[in-house]
Parts: C-alpha cells; sequence; structure tokens
C-alpha cells in the first residue's frame, strides 16, 4: 500500500484543525494511506493539542516562520517519512479534503510530478474582488515566466511526486506560492491542474494583506533570475521525471548549500588568486 501524506501548515487554527483531520481521515484513495503531518508554525492556541488527539504527526516550530518555511519543513518530513506522493492544503477549510484524491491521481498515475488544485477550472464563488485580482495578475506573471499554460498559481492545495517534495527548493519564508512553482518548474517537473473546490474561510485570519506584493515579488525576482548551479542527480536515485523541452536532455537539481562554490575573503588568502602566468612572462615582470 502506497503512503500519502497530508501536509497542513497551521497557525492559531484551533477553530479548523479538527474538523480538518477528521474529514481528511474520510478520505479514500484506492491502494494508498493517508497520514498528516501537520506543521504547527509557532501557535500559540490548541492548535498541536487537538491535531495530535487526532492522531496527526505534529512537527513543531520554536516560533512563527512563515508559511513558506512551514511548507518547507512539511515537504522535508514527508520525504523522511517515506512518503510515495505528497499532498497539501492549507488548515483553514477554505479547500475541501474530499478534493485530494482528484488532486493526486495525475500523480499516482505517472503523469505529472506536480499538481495544481486550480479554484477557477470549474468558476470560483465567494472570492472577494480584490483577492480575485491579484490572484490572476501574480498567475499571468508566472505564466510569463513559466510559459506554461495555468489557472490558478496562488492556490492552497498541490501535490507531489516523491521526487518532486524531494528537489522542491522554497527560498522565501513569508510564502511558497510562486517560488514553488518557478522552482519546480525550472527543474523540468511535469505539471497539471486539477479543479478544486473553494469557500471563504469562517475563523481566523489571513496572513494576506497589502504588503503581500511587496513581500512577494522580491522572492519572485530572485528565484525567476537566480544563476543555476545544476548537478545531475545520482543515478543510484530512482527518479520518473517527464522533463519539460527546456530540460529534455538530464535531469537535475541544485547541489547542497555546504557543495556550492562560496565567494572567496581575500583578507583570508595567503596567495594570488590570479591565474598562474608562463615563466618567461614572470622573469620579465620580476623586479630587479
Amino acid at each position: 500500500m502506497k503512503h500519502i501524506a497530508v501536509i497542513v501548515p497551521a497557525k492559531d487554527e484551533e477553530a479548523t484543525i479538527g474538523e480538518l483531520l477528521d474529514r481528511i481521515d474520510g478520505v479514500r484513495v484506492s491502494g494508498c494511506e493517508l497520514r498528516p503531518i501537520v506543521v504547527d508554525d509557532g501557535s500559540t492556541d490548541r492548535t498541536a493539542e487537538i491535531a495530535r488527539e487526532r492522531g496527526a504527526d505534529v512537527v513543531p516550530h520554536a516560533h512563527n516562520r512563515g508559511v513558506g518555511a512551514a511548507v518547507r519543513t512539511g515537504l522535508r518530513t514527508a520525504v523522511e517519512r517515506g512518503a510515495d506522493a505528497v499532498a497539501y492544503l492549507d488548515a483553514d477549510l477554505e479547500y475541501y479534503p474530499e478534493d485530494i484524491p482528484r488532486l493526486v491521481e495525475p500523480v499516482l498515475a505517472g503523469r505529472a510530478n506536480y499538481v495544481l488544485g486550480s479554484r477557477f477550472l470549474d468558476g470560483v464563488r465567494g472570492m472577494k474582488l480584490y483577492r480575485r485580482i491579484g490572484n490572476h495578475a501574480f498567475t499571468l506573471l508566472l505564466v510569463l515566466l513559466t510559459r506554461s499554460r495555468m489557472t490558478d498559481g496562488q492556490t492552497g492545495m498541490r501535490a507531489f511526486s516523491r521526487e518532486a517534495a524531494a528537489m522542491a527548493e522554497i527560498i522565501h519564508d513569508y510564502n511558497y506560492a510562486q517560488v514553488l512553482t518557478l522552482d519546480l518548474l525550472r527543474k523540468g517537473c511535469t505539471f497539471e491542474e486539477v479543479p478544486v473546490r473553494y469557500r471563504l474561510r469562517e475563523h481566523g485570519k489571513s496572513f494576506i494583506s497589502w504588503r503581500y506584493p511587496a513581500r512577494v515579488l522580491p522572492a519572485i525576482w530572485r528565484e525567476s533570475w537566480a544563476p543555476e548551479r545544476l548537478t545531475p542527480l545520482s543515478t543510484s536515485q530512482p527518479l520518473s521525471l517527464r522533463t519539460s523541452p527546456a530540460a529534455s536532455r538530464k535531469e537535475y537539481r541544485r547541489p547542497p548549500a555546504d557543495l556550492r562554490p562560496q565567494p572567496l575573503d581575500r583578507r583570508l588568502c595567503p596567495f594570488p588568486t590570479s591565474p598562474p602566468r608562463h615563466p618567461a612572462q614572470a622573469a620579465r615582470q620580476r623586479p630587479t
């Protein structure tokens, strides 16, 4: 039986986390077992306690780090726990956990490594006008940057193959939505969109405010234009990525941070850093 990890980042969601986990427990995916992982991002209420009572695997952050950091922790934990596939959804009940089977189907069928649950494919109802405008604007930006067709780049419901979850890098603690998609598509992941249901949250408060564009756009810029240092995936590590035309020859990922070249501090360098000269050239330039 395959193991599907269901990542739920949560910050002060005691009003909804119990119902969400109860509904996840009632979801059935043929041949698979769903195991929820709740990343408690510094909650000050009973979110973690309620999640543990429901049998979820709770991974705490000592303080609030942001939803981007919480998703990063959840993906890493899912891979460490041996998940065959990963689903992700917000804890505020804006998304329906009953849509998880539809969400993970392209991954389980081997058609995609990354799936976006689109609120707009079947028509979204009740979304506030400014949120609708913001969603369309950021999605258009992703379409232009990735040259891929999508309708909902900000969705809070996604699915990953094990390989995509393992190679995902989220450079922004505050948010993950755009930079995660840019990262995975640049690495050659194929993706699909599937329609999911949506409703306005009834409890708590969204972290999105008027500051959102000012904090997200610089991260999009860094992810889009950062130079890639790519290394082939180990041949001993199984990978079934179906790559895009831009990455059709090999599958790559960035090396670990500790293996990336670091800038040289010339104050600590006891020897010249310029290329060695030919002996004849050195003799001509040697002072008399």
